[in-house]
Order: structure tokens, then sequence, then C-alpha cells
């Protein structure tokens, strides 16, 4: 073998490894350099967020039917009372405190329902029967501003109607919640003193 052959692929072979074994502390190198190193934690990015506006309140609706009759009767009962003069039929869980009444008077027979408000103007009230609607006009009661009344005469049809409907019969005046009441004795009793 030639002695400089040999030499020549030595020195190849070393200059392999050299530039192997720096290529290696190299890497090593900025590894190590970087691994103490922290980086920074993410910027926070600020987001809009839209302004919450309150819930607004609910809507009260008064529960609608399609058929006053399927709708439950207004709490309460009715109650019958003689003064000097005239007979009264109220309805309401308070005889001394009615939400509707009948009254028999000298005057004829008047159809009057309590209101959560002082009345100052006539008001439209609504009767309906099984086989009788009716819109009246009630005027404010003088002296009892939470009361509204409509005269009827003795004899009207609409009277007979409410005593001989099925089961019930609906009162209903534009602002109030709507009465759904019983054609009980009371009714009857109270227009047949008129008659």
């Amino acid at each position: 073998m030639d002695p400089n052959a040999v030499s020549a692929h030595c020195y190849g072979m070393k200059a392999i490894y050299l530039n192997a074994a720096a290529a290696l502390v190299l890497t090593f190198g900025i590894a190590a350099c970087t691994a103490g190193v922290e980086t920074p934690p993410p910027v926070p990015v600020a987001v809009a967020v839209p302004p919450t506006t309150p819930p607004s309140a609910p809507v009260v609706r008064m529960p609608e039917y399609g058929n006053y009759l399927d709708a439950p009767q207004t709490p309460g009962t009715w109650s019958y009372a003689q003064d000097p003069g005239e007979t009264l039929a109220l309805y309401g869980e308070d005889p001394r405190a009615p939400v509707f009444l009948m009254r028999c008077s000298g005057q004829g027979l008047a159809l009057a329902r309590v209101t959560d408000q002082a009345q100052s103007a006539p008001r439209v009230m609504s009767v309906t029967t099984e086989t009788v609607t009716r819109q009246l006009e009630a005027a404010p009661v003088a002296g009892q501003p939470n009361l509204i009344a409509v005269p009827l005469a003795a004899g009207d049809p609409l009277l007979d109607a409410m005593a001989i409907t099925k089961g019930r019969f609906a009162i209903e005046v534009e602002g109030e919640r709507s009465l759904y009441l019983p054609a009980w004795a009371e009714v009857t009793r109270v227009i047949e003193d008129c008659r």
C-alpha cells in the first residue's frame, strides 16, 4: 500500500470527523443557549363585549278564551241582600267587597261593575250569555268613583238571558279583567224583584 494514499485517506477521514464534531458542538451549543430563555406569555387580546340591556318587565296579558264557557269561573260566590226599597245580588269573594252587583230599586234594575281605578267617563260593558251578547254604556256612579253601572228596564230580554244561560255569563269592561259569573238563583231573584 502506498503510504501517501493512506495518509490522504486518513486526512480525508479526519476532516469528515472534524466537520461532524464541529456540527454537533454547534448544535448542542445553540440548544444550550436557547434552553434557558423563556418565551414571553402571549399578550391577551382585548375583546369588545357588547353592553347588556336590562331585561324588560314582562308584559301582563289577560288570558283569552275562544268561548267564555271555557274560561274558569271568577273566584267568589253570589249573596243576596235586602234593604228598604232595594234588593241586591252581590258577587265576590267577600260580600262586603263585591266585584259585580245587580240592584233592583224603584228606579229599575242596574248592572254594576267595581273597577280597579276611579272612573270619570263612561266605559263599554259587554254582557255575554249563551244566547245574547250586548254592548252597553256603563257610566260612573256619583259618589262611588270605583263603580260603573248600566240601567236596564225590568223587562229587558238580556236579563232573562243572564238568568237562564248555560251555567254562566261573562261581564267585560274595557281595561278591567273579565268576569265569568255563575247564573245562580240570586240573579233570578233580583230580576224577579223588579217585575
